[in-house]
């Protein structure tokens, strides 16, 4: 039990560190982005080819992947996303499957349609018995990676000044632009630091998720989700619903085979049936 629950806790913590740009975007930013997997696929290919044909260390892969998924999302936000804020979420929604499936194929034409790997690093593979419980090298790694990433988002969004602008923008644009908050360059950031988590995500979540071309659509209702269940208040209420998801989906693969794709989804029902705005809404 012990072991599925730490099984469980981390894969709630890739998922979080995948779905949280996400939840900026389209709880802080009210914009609906589908493509959100692209960046994180993006950032899955460039480990891949780094550690493959270069033969870059894995650690040194994770901040390129961060670095080069964000890069894309800055130069995406302002040449299209920036069109994109005024429209309805229809449009949005449109505009943004549109970019994923033109990622998909760009990504099947360019690299194959085969399943990617990766080769862990010695010091990151196999299991440890800790106090009587199997813990894996490489979840444990990802729960301190995603944790302090939890911690330092909930603190810049809470206690910094960029927060307290990116805070103002969301509420009122003209009012934040009187203010003199320069509102499009606060969005591009936050863009592109949402972007670029997404493709740290996609590097860490590689070998436990697998990759392929197909990820971004794969992938996309577990974004989703977590951001549903979460609620649209900040980070916190991703996070929570994030280690809730993983772990009834860990638990119930286990323990209920036959219906273990489907209890992420009883999971998310329950919820939305006692929350319908999520864990933690926003304030009306």
């Amino acid at each position: 039990m012990a072991t599925i629950l730490f099984d469980g806790i981390a894969y709630g913590m890739l998922l979080f560190v995948l779905a949280c740009g996400l939840s900026v975007t389209l709880g802080l930013m009210n914009f609906v982005n589908l493509a959100h997997g692209a960046f994180a696929m993006a950032g899955g290919y460039v480990t891949v080819i780094l550690m493959d044909r270069w033969g870059v260390p894995f650690l040194a892969c994770l901040p390129v992947a961060f670095a080069v998924a964000a890069a894309l999302g800055l130069a995406l936000e302002r040449t299209l996303y920036v069109h994109m804020y005024g429209r309805s979420h229809l449009d949005q929604v449109l505009f943004s499957i549109g970019l994923v499936f033109m990622a998909v194929t760009a990504v099947d034409w360019a690299m194959g349609s085969s399943q990617q790997n990766i080769k862990l690093p010695a010091w990151l593979q196999g299991r440890r018995e800790i106090l009587g419980v199997q813990v894996g090298l490489y979840r444990s790694f990802i729960i301190a990676i995603c944790g302090g990433l939890a911690i330092g988002l909930q603190l810049a969004l809470t206690r910094t000044r960029f927060g307290s602008r990116l805070r103002a923008a969301v509420d009122d644009q003209r009012v934040a632009r009187g203010l003199g908050i320069p509102v499009g360059t606060v969005f591009a950031v936050t863009f592109a630091v949402g972007s670029g988590l997404a493709g740290l995500g996609g590097a860490l979540g590689a070998e436990l998720l697998g990759l392929d071309p197909n990820f971004p659509l794969k992938f996309m209702i577990y974004f989703l989700i977590v951001v549903t269940v979460g609620g649209t208040s900040g980070i916190t209420g991703p996070f929570v619903a994030a280690l809730l998801l993983g772990v009834a989906d860990i638990a119930g693969k286990y323990y209920l085979p036959a219906l273990g794709g489907f209890m992420i989804y009883l999971v998310m029902i329950a919820v939305l049936v006692v929350r319908p705005h999520g864990l933690f809404a926003r304030p009306r």
